[in-house]
């Protein structure tokens, strides 16, 4: 699992709107840092919230320089749905094919409720240059972000 200061794995998925438009994380580095916020799954109550937290505070990334990113294993018509139904303004990327959910050593199985291969809960904070300048991963994927953290690490990579 990398860590503040490794390099950043880069990866390739589908952004969840209607149009299902390709992703490549290396077209968003080098404008300001990058949070890239892992969930396990979109239209479950702790990923709505923490979700609509983020979108609460979305103002207050951009002012920092930062851009938004939500990524999951849901498939991007799933994610253009809770887009739509929580007025989420950020992309979601769809990582269908886990593979930055691999790079990032984030995959976890909740087989009580039927998922496997989802990402755990985690905050990545990525440095213009590519670096992580923060990370966060959840202990239980049901706790949230500490969002002030968060925001104090884009405020600092930018």
């Amino acid at each position: 699992m990398p860590v503040t200061g490794d390099t950043a794995p880069t990866f390739t998925a589908t952004v969840g709107t209607s149009d299902h438009e390709s992703f490549a994380l290396e077209d968003h580095l080098g404008d300001g840092p990058v949070v890239l916020a892992f969930f396990p799954g979109a239209f479950t109550p702790p990923c709505t919230n923490e979700m609509v937290a983020i979108q609460d505070r979305l103002d207050q990334f951009h002012d920092a320089g930062g851009t938004v990113l939500g990524v999951s294993a849901d498939s991007p018509f799933s994610q253009g749905a809770f887009r739509e139904e929580h007025g989420i303004e950020f992309d979601l990327v769809s990582d269908m094919g886990r593979e930055a959910i691999e790079a990032y050593g984030l995959e976890i199985d909740i087989p009580e409720l039927g998922l496997y291969g989802i990402a755990n809960r985690a905050v990545f904070v990525l440095a213009a240059d590519g670096t992580i300048a923060y990370d966060w991963v959840a202990d239980d994927p049901t706790n949230e972000p500490p969002y002030d953290a968060v925001l104090d690490a884009v405020e600092s990579a930018s």
